[in-house]
């Protein structure tokens, strides 16, 4: 696939730690792949001493900046968050791979199942870090270049889980992720989305149709077109530890949640050549 491919750019994979964290080697030079800079910015310190659930938006068409940012080293998370360490969740079916399964597991990807997050949320001691890209398969098929449509209404879990735990909600937007495909056009209700979101449910994953360019010319082909990335971490939302939360609660908070992502992207936004006048929707 396309992460695969890359290796072509990179030459030898460097380490490799199959219960470590980060490939190492050609990870360590994303922004070669990627564009001009590919950073991840840090608005506030986090402390060590708690976990956390980072919500990652968009989801992009391959989440390209979940992996890079959180999966790898390649822009340098442990010197900006010392003593955590992040899981990017994905979903089951890609455990069931052999070897690809490993190849997961060596970057720290764990399963979105319920009972994996609670596994990363439960100990008392802190250091870890729930990475979900919330928008899902289904916010893939919307990825293309200027798109600010993220799927999150109906998205609850997350705060079911934070309010269970008392887990701080951290609301992560990665500037640029939607522009590193073209999709096919496919609009909701027209015939290609129809299909695709059948095979989704059949599946468990989104079927994108896109196309970027090629490792010696521009015109097409699979890997990501050379743009900046900025992943900008925000500032924690805490929540009070609810081991049940009634659905009023929760829907609080995720309101809550929104509107610091709201605030999060507000104010980079312009930095990023977003003009003003754009505003994220959510369904």
């Amino acid at each position: 696939g396309v992460w695969g491919s890359l290796r072509s750019l990179g030459g030898a994979w460097g380490e490799f730690e199959v219960f470590g964290w980060g490939f190492g080697g050609i990870w360590g030079s994303l922004d070669g792949v990627f564009g001009e800079f590919w950073g991840l910015i840090r608005t506030t310190p986090l402390d060590p001493g708690r976990n956390y659930i980072f919500g990652f938006h968009p989801h992009g068409v391959l989440a390209a900046g979940a992996f890079g940012n959180f999966c790898t080293e390649a822009t340098g998370f442990s010197e900006l968050f010392p003593g955590l360490r992040p899981h990017l969740l994905t979903l089951p079916c890609w455990f069931k791979i052999p070897f690809f399964r490993e190849y997961v597991m060596a970057g720290g990807l764990v399963s979105s199942e319920a009972r994996s997050l609670e596994w990363l949320l439960a100990p008392p001691l802190g250091g870890r870090v729930a990475v979900i890209a919330l928008g899902g398969p289904p916010e893939a098929l919307d990825a293309r270049p200027g798109a600010l449509r993220l799927q999150l209404l109906r998205r609850t879990g997350f705060v079911r889980f934070a309010l269970k735990y008392g887990t701080p909600l951290v609301p992560v937007f990665s500037f640029g992720e939607n522009e590193l495909f073209l999709q096919v056009s496919n609009p909701p209700g027209s015939r290609l989305r129809l299909l695709q979101q059948r095979l989704q449910r059949i599946l468990g994953i989104s079927l994108p149709l896109f196309h970027a360019r090629g490792v010696f010319q521009y015109s097409f082909g699979l890997l990501p077109f050379r743009r900046p990335i900025h992943t900008v971490v925000g500032a924690p939302l805490e929540v009070p530890r609810v081991p049940e939360p009634s659905g009023e609660q929760v829907e609080l908070w995720h309101r809550r949640y929104r509107e610091r992502l709201q605030g999060l992207f507000e104010e980079h936004k312009e930095k990023f050549g977003i003009p003003p006048e754009r505003r994220l929707s959510f369904v």
